[in-house]
Formats: structure tokens, sequence, C-alpha cells
């Protein structure tokens, strides 16, 4: 299982290999590399796909600090790309990773050829939701994520996937991964409570950027979407008729019909070879 020490931790990361143009994958608060596992599968016979697990999260090491700030993880993927070599690269972000990918974008354009975020916002956590989320926190890390797993479960998706019958058996995967977290997944949920919004960076993004969003997504509604789309210039959005904060895998035809058509417009169909 390949590893990587970068920034002071060690990230664990899954890559396609192949001599297609370079596709970095940056999940959401509290899952792992396994958020794009469809998006890879579609993408990897001509782009080189690297998915990655946050540290704090998944596979990662976890770090002796209260706040896995969003500096620090920001930090840690412009490590990831340099020591791979693989920038620009095409990174797509979702939720916590769009927080990455948009500080990645306005800060080192060089590392980024084109930017695709997901179920984002570019605010701080909106005062109402933070009493609840610190509760639930707080349950997660002296008890673990068990006892609230309904809770959050309503969430991290949206009702389509969480109602519709022939969906149960990937309901039930999805809520034994929300579950096994390590009790520890607390220093990374304060990242994402006690983060600073990057909205005043938004106008200094200029490569091609896809802003998508779910229309069932309670955790950052639509709203939010069109706000970045309105904020960067040039980009691009699309609001899938179905699909909560987890779009990937709840609706990831949906999700590949916008992404593969906005990668290979950016130049990746003609750059790709076989693999």
């Amino acid at each position: 299982m390949p590893r990587l020490s970068v920034n002071g931790t060690t990230l664990y990361y899954e890559d396609t290999g192949g001599r297609g143009e370079p596709v970095v994958f940056s999940h959401g608060l509290l899952w792992s590399t396994r958020l794009f596992d469809p998006q890879v599968e579609a993408l990897r016979s001509r782009y080189r796909c690297i998915a990655y697990d946050h540290r704090g999260q998944g596979q990662s090491a976890v770090p002796a600090m209260d706040v896995i700030d969003m500096e620090t993880v920001y930090a840690d993927a412009v490590a990831l790309i340099e020591q791979l070599g693989v920038g620009p690269c095409h990174f797509v972000g979702l939720s916590m990773g769009g927080f990455v990918g948009m500080r990645l974008a306005s800060r080192r354009p060089d590392l980024v050829r084109s930017l695709t975020l997901l179920e984002t916002s570019a605010d701080i956590e909106p005062p109402e939701n933070a009493p609840r989320y610190k509760w639930l926190n707080r349950i997660a890390r002296f008890v673990g994520l068990r006892p609230v797993a309904g809770v959050v479960m309503r969430i991290m998706f949206g009702r389509t996937f969480l109602t519709a019958p022939e969906r149960e058996a990937d309901r039930a995967l999805w809520r034994s991964r929300l579950v096994g977290n390590r009790r520890d997944i607390w220093r990374a949920v304060n990242g994402v409570i006690y983060r600073a919004g990057v909205l005043d960076e938004l106008a200094r993004i200029r490569v091609p950027t896809l802003v998508v969003v779910g229309e069932e997504d309670v955790a950052t509604v639509p709203a939010k979407a069109e706000r970045l789309h309105a904020d960067i210039p040039g980009s691009r959005l699309v609001r899938l008729p179905r699909g909560g904060h987890s779009s990937t895998v709840e609706e990831p035809a949906l999700v590949n019909a916008v992404l593969l058509p906005f990668l290979d417009e950016q130049g990746g169909r003609a750059g790709a070879s076989a693999v």
C-alpha cells in the first residue's frame, strides 16, 4: 500500500499509474479514497488517477494536534503533488477536498491544470451548524460514531439515496464505513468546524473550474455552489437533479457525465495515452 512522507506526516494514496494526464482526487470529511472509486474506474483507461487520504483520516497517519486545520491539509496536498511530480494536475475535491482545491488553484496555479469542486463552499462553517457539529464530534471522540450514525448519514447523503429500496446494500456499506472511523477522527472534524473561509481568494482562481452540486445536498446547499460560480471567473456550474453531499457515490453516473467531458475539454483526451 503506497504511503508518502510529506510535511511531517505520512499520507496513504492510490495511483493507477499510466502515461495519461494526472487527476488528483481529494475526499470529504469522514471518508477516504473510496469516495472516488466510481470516478477512478471511469477515468483510469486514459488518465493517471491518484486518490489520497487526508492526514488523520482513512489510512493516513494521525497527528498529535487537536485541530487538523485547512492550511495544514492544503500544505499536505502541495507536498504530495510535488513529490509525486504530477503537477500541473486536474484536481477534483469534494467538500473538504474542495477547501483544499480552492487554496491550491488560488495560491499554486502552477500545480493545477483544472479544478473540479463538488459539494463544497468557500465560507466558514455556518454559526448555526457549529453547536450541533461540536456535539456530534464530542460523541465521536469519546464513544465513536455508531450512536450518531443515523444523524450523520442524513447530513452526508440525499433523500433519494437514503430512501430508494434498491440502494439498501449501498446504504449499509457506507454506514459501515462511517462507523468504522477511528475515534481520533475528532481532530479532522475540528479542522472543518473551525476552518477559515477563502471567499477573498476566489477571484484569483484562473484555471478552468467546474462547480457541481446535488439538489439534495443539505450540508452544502446549492446556494453555496452558486456563490462559487459567481466568484470564480469563467467557472461552469452544474446542478445535479439528484444527489446529496456524497454525490460521487450516490449518483456516480450523473457526476461522471459532467466530469469526464470537462476533463477532456481541457486537453486531457489529446494528451492521454492508453494505459
